[in-house]
């Protein structure tokens, strides 16, 4: 039901008290179709059975387009996201319906092309969204509205028929919401790509800035966009608060923005040199400054943050209109009057057909959360009011404003649009209820409260509430406050969604930040619950931060997940991962997560490695996987430290984990034992820096230790390096020489733990770019925006998941046909390693040590065939330990199960079975076993323990060293697995549970 609602739902928040007015607003379903032959199929089934269907692109507007109001099927269209063909010469570009705008400006960047114009929401929203929105964006000034720049649209019809409009009979299709049909192609008109010029002013007074803008359209300055902001948009963005990494504060340089009317003027280079010198003879004759370049600058690349100020709300309310820019000053003035709440707002200009228009994307701050909400929410009226009063009108009709359509579209446009949906969709199949929905519940209200504007907007003006953010107590149902303020302050934008692994490995936006912070307002208000599922979803998260860069408005969102983790697991006893209990055993008994021993830790330093020394300021952390199955890690990084002069210590076999899975698991009582035992081995060796050739190890000693021991009072007196860093410097001073040449064209993978979270980005690049032969080239997506490679959280959640998620890596390093992929992390070697074989590639996945040596002359082992090898125990492991394979392995053991069951139960359910009508009274039973077992189970497991090692070993191929530490390691696990897993594990068994005490049981 969860992913039916967040899939029911847009960007604006609606008023409680309003809500029970818009009828069924839960999709019945949600379907994705993967190409339009799908689509007809759909359209033509929901013809048949009368069923509505709602198309949906990411939902980025708040005007109600994507809300059911009558159930159905949402019709979500991420899967239907291709470039379909670019037209150069023509400068036309096909799409279909879900391409993102950012991503199709990328791909036309490639082609020399670029947008004509796009949305303020282009990072997330998509083509046949905004077509079917309708609007204005980034570039109106120079191309009016968006459908003006579409050439044709392929659409399903409601018949199923697909049909291709053009020409004037395109406004049967932009504007109307998917009323008329689901959008399949869209074929646009597109420019040559040019370098921008920025150019910035400020005034102090809407009259003079609606001045200028009329001087600068009547001189027909040659500009592509213009758009401005008024002084409380400008306040409420010097209030913002600081961006944080790992808790701590960044220094992002972030300007000082005047508390004035800002506007931004974008043109083409080629036309700068016309253009510049009259605009600032403009602003100056209209009282304005012209802004220094850096802060012009700064503001348009802003441009897509326009939600930003929601962090002070945490909500927004919409008051989005139009008015003729003849009318600007007045009209601007006028809203800004009689909203007496704060109310920020981005202008944006637009030419077209007719008079020049001005879009004022308004939003008043709240919370919703208190009831004065729902009595505010009635000053978007009042914009629309005054906006009409000067000739304007709202900017959309969607769901909201049905009742407006006439004043959006036209009294001409509406009624072609009446009578083409009449004669298509008689039955009202298509996204009921929008544009033309004029005889439901909420329209009639909308209308009637427009009717009492005076009175609506008195009482709304009463309806304050405190901005800036207030974290304290925010929380509710314990999700700590901290977490409870960014769920509210999300802006429900998307620009998460497309980025975020979970999501395009698994395709469902529960899966995003997105989906998870809708989750926890709905969970908090009470209308969810947190379940296994949701547990899950929160601990599934690679930690990769890509969410962190894209969020406008900076949440913090992966440090969330891992406060909720510490929540759910930590505080509430919640399931984790099951493999993460065997990790967690094998680190209490051994200190590894491989089920190796503690005493085989240093066998990789007996490799070439001469004796190093007992003291040292500088100690290597190779970690766990680097010492026991990707030791070629671990050799190359200390033979090439060695090779360049660095003097260091070794841990040997007092070296633990370093915990991170302990961490990211939600297991923090071992965490803290792991950090306490390995910061006091570091000690006792006078280590002052600490360096890593992992990056999770690396992160750990740089960031979450360090705030750990403040938490708890531990001294800490280390910093903490990548070896990249190390070796870069020695190659710099001459130190570290590459002499041999390596014929190999090369691109680097970015781990997230040191790119995104450590800003580590240059050393290893300047390392490979240092050997002589190499070739290096770059992916797509690089440094800050490089692609999370799937591993570690998703490979012990869900292998396929991580399988999709390393496609999509390694599909980049085929596109700059690189011979190799070059990384620095055994986790991410591994999981590509792993997906390159599932895959069918033939590229290897080479570690930066290994390639340094290889140019520095040093011998050094090759252990993907091993890593490979203990990935399959580990994925066998993981596979097992779900509910379904849990499940068949205990059927097989049922007489062990029955046998030992406390105080003669056993017995006594065998008599019951085999009695007549027994096998009734056991079925009586059945509701009672998923509590019986969990009670049952801690005493029966000793007995029933060597078969279930001996059924464990013949599902999980095991090298011998772990084989002989599992009687140690499956009881420690099982004791806190079981009663957690059985309540999922029971109802799976309870039949054949019964079907064995009747004798009739294939088991057993």
């Amino acid at each position: 039901m969860m992913e039916r609602k967040i899939y029911s739902h847009d960007v604006g928040v609606m008023p409680p008290l309003v809500k029970p007015l818009v009828g069924k607003a839960l999709a019945d379903a949600v379907v994705q179709p993967q190409d339009e032959h799908e689509i007809i199929e759909l359209v033509r089934w929901a013809a048949d059975e009368k069923v509505p269907l709602v198309p949906r692109g990411k939902a980025t507007s708040g005007y109600g387009g994507i809300l059911p109001v009558k159930g159905g099927v949402t019709v979500d269209l991420w899967r239907l996201r291709d470039l379909v063909e670019i037209d150069s010469e023509a400068r036309l570009v096909t799409v279909q319906p879900g391409m993102v705008w950012e991503d199709l400006e990328n791909e036309l960047a490639a082609e020399g092309l670029t947008l004509r114009l796009y949305p303020s929401s282009a990072p997330s929203s998509t083509v046949g969204g905004w077509l079917a929105q309708g609007g204005f964006g980034y570039g109106s000034f120079a191309y009016g509205a968006f459908p003006a720049n579409v050439k044709s649209a392929r659409v399903v019809l409601p018949s199923g028929d697909v049909r291709t409009f053009r020409g004037e009979d395109l406004e049967l299709i932009a504007d109307a919401e998917g009323i008329t049909g689901i959008i399949t192609e869209v074929t646009l008109r597109v420019r040559e790509l040019e370098e921008d010029v920025v150019l910035g002013a400020r005034f102090d007074s809407a009259e003079q800035l609606a001045d200028a803008l009329r001087d600068v359209v009547d001189e027909e300055l040659p500009l592509w966009s213009v758009s401005f902001i008024n002084p409380e948009m400008a306040r409420m963005k010097n209030r913002r608060p600081p961006k944080t990494e790992h808790g701590e504060l960044v220094d992002d340089h972030r300007p000082r923005v005047p508390e004035a009317y800002v506007a931004v003027f974008v043109l083409p280079a080629s036309r700068a040199a016309e253009a510049q010198g009259r605009l600032g003879s403009i602003v100056a004759s209209r009282g304005g400054v012209e802004l220094e370049s850096d802060l012009a600058s700064h503001e348009w690349d802003e441009r897509f943050s326009i939600m930003h100020v929601k962090r002070l709300g945490p909500s927004l309310i919409p008051s989005e209109v139009v008015v003729p820019l003849e009318a600007l000053g007045d009209a601007l003035g006028k809203i800004e009057d009689v909203i007496r709440m704060p109310l920020v707002v981005e202008g944006m200009v637009a030419q077209g057909s007719g008079d020049p228009e001005v879009i004022l994307l308004g939003f008043i701050p709240h919370d919703e959360r208190r009831l004065a909400y729902n009595l505010a929410f009635g000053l978007s009226l009042s914009a629309i009011a005054k906006a009409k009063e000067y000739g304007g009108r709202v900017y959309g009709s969607g769901l909201y404003f049905a009742h407006e359509a006439e004043h959006v579209l036209g009294a001409r446009r509406l009624r072609r649009l009446e009578e083409f949906k009449g004669e298509i969709d008689p039955d009202d199949i298509m996204n009921p209820g929008k544009v033309l929905g004029n005889g439901d519940l909420l329209s009639t209200f909308m209308k009637t409260a427009g009717t009492f504007e005076p009175v609506v907007r008195a009482v709304g003006n009463l309806a304050k509430a405190p901005t800036g953010e207030r974290i304290e107590d925010a929380g509710r149902r314990g999700v700590p406050d901290e977490v409870a303020w960014y769920a509210h302050a999300c802006a429900q934008c998307g620009y998460c969604v497309d980025s975020c692994d979970q999501f395009y490995g698994r395709g469902w936006e529960s899966q995003s930040p997105r989906g998870k912070w809708f989750f926890l307002k709905e969970y908090m208000a009470g209308r969810a619950e947190m379940t296994q599922d949701w547990v899950d979803t929160f601990i599934a998260c690679t930690t990769c931060e890509l969410c962190n860069v894209e969020c406008p408005l900076e949440l913090p969102n992966e440090p969330s997940w891992l406060t909720m983790r510490g929540e759910l697991i930590h505080d509430r006893g919640e399931l984790t991962f099951p493999p993460f209990e065997i990790m967690r055993a094998s680190l209490q008994k051994e200190h590894n997560i491989w089920g190796s021993y503690r005493s085989d830790r240093a066998d990789w330093a007996a490799a070439g490695i001469d004796q190093l020394p007992e003291q040292a300021e500088i100690c290597y952390f190779p970690g766990c996987t680097a010492s026991y199955v990707e030791q070629d890690i671990a050799q190359s990084t200390a033979c090439l430290m060695k090779k360049a002069g660095v003097e260091f210590t070794y841990l040997g076999e007092d070296e633990a984990c370093c915990g991170i899975p302990m961490l990211m698991a939600g297991l923090w009582d071992t965490w803290e034992e792991i950090m306490r035992h390995n910061i006091g081995a570091m000690k006792k060796r006078g280590v002052k820096t600490v360096v890593t050739s992992c990056p999770a190890c690396w992160l750990v000693w740089k960031e979450y230790y360090p705030r750990w021991a403040e938490k708890l009072g531990i001294d800490y007196p280390f910093e903490a390096k990548h070896y990249s860093e190390i070796l870069a410097e020695r190659v710099r001073t001459g130190d570290l020489v590459f002499d041999h040449p390596v014929e190999k064209r090369v691109t680097w993978h970015d781990s997230c733990h040191m790119g995104r979270a450590g800003g580590i980005y240059e050393p290893p690049r300047d390392l490979l770019q240092a050997i002589p032969g190499l070739e290096f080239v770059e992916m797509e997506h690089n440094r800050e925006q490089g692609h999370c490679c799937g591993s570690v959280m998703s490979l012990v959640a869900d292998p396929p998941a991580a399988k999709r998620i390393g496609d999509v890596r390694l599909r980049e390093a085929d596109d700059v046909a690189a011979e190799a992929v070059v990384t620095s992390c055994p986790c991410c070697e591994v999981q590509l390693r792993v997906t390159a074989e599932k895959t069918g590639r033939d590229l290897p996945i080479l570690d930066l040590g290994a390639v340094a040596c290889d140019a520095a002359g040093v011998e050094h082992p090759d252990s993907t065939a091993y890593a490979l090898k203990m990935w399959a125990t580990f994925e066998a492991m993981i596979n097992l330990l779900k509910p379904e394979p849990m499940a068949e392995l205990m059927e097989e053991l049922f007489p062990q199960l029955v046998d030992a069951m406390p105080l003669g139960m056993g017995t006594m359910m065998r008599m019951i079975g085999r009695a007549p009508g027994g096998g009734l009274m056991l079925r009586a039973m059945k509701p009672l076993f998923p509590t019986l077992f969990p009670v049952l189970m801690p005493a029966m497991m000793p007995k029933v323990m060597p078969d279930m090692l001996e059924a464990v070993e013949e599902r999980v191929p095991m090298p011998e060293h772990m084989k002989e530490q599992m009687p140690d390691l499956m009881p420690m696990a099982m004791d806190k697995l079981m009663p957690k897993m059985l309540p999922s594990i029971v109802p799976l068994i309870s039949d054949s549970l019964v079907a064995y005490l009747e004798g009739n049981g294939t088991r057993g």
